[in-house]
């Protein structure tokens, strides 16, 4: 049976290793070893993933498929980019889903907790950066009615890569 759930410290490990495995199925074929390597070592990790689970700006909710965490979806509260039209928004930091999950609604109901989350903190705007090179992904946030609204550099180890930011009224 599948639950979604914020995440707790006994979920750190776990966690850290989906992320980075999340990750790398989806850009490691247009990255190199090498910026790969350095990104995962500076963005993933337990101790990573204790410290923004402890951190009240970081909300991190897990699905679960039995005891498998299968996605994740990190939202966070903080510096809003000036093309986001909203004095309160909410960034969705990571949304990743497991490989062998996709395509079975996870990424749908991972989204549809963040809105709900977005609504409960009276945020006006919930946002992302999304890679202008992923179009799956950027077709995914536009059924949810995320529009673009800016850019901004997103780095992977040495390479700057543009992101698109998109954003959409909670």
């Amino acid at each position: 049976m599948r639950l979604i759930r914020p995440a707790v410290l006994a979920d750190a490990k776990q966690l850290a290793q989906l992320q980075e495995r999340t990750f790398r199925d989806m850009f490691e074929a247009t990255n190199t070893a090498e910026d790969m390597t350095e990104h995962c070592a500076k963005s993933y990790g337990e101790a990573l993933q204790q410290r923004e689970i402890l951190n009240p700006l970081v909300t991190t909710l897990i699905c679960f498929e039995g005891e498998a965490q299968i996605g994740f979806v990190q939202l966070r509260q903080g510096e809003i980019p000036s093309c986001v039209p909203a004095k309160r928004a909410l960034e969705i930091q990571r949304l990743y889903v497991d490989k062998a999950w996709h395509g079975k609604g996870v990424a749908q109901e991972l989204m549809q907790q963040a809105i709900e989350l977005a609504q409960q903190s009276k945020a006006e705007q919930l946002w992302l950066g999304v890679w202008e090179h992923n179009p799956r992904a950027i077709s995914f946030y536009a059924k949810f009615g995320f529009v673009e609204v800016g850019e901004h550099i997103f780095m992977v180890g040495s390479d700057a890569q543009r992101d698109l930011i998109v954003s959409r009224p909670v």
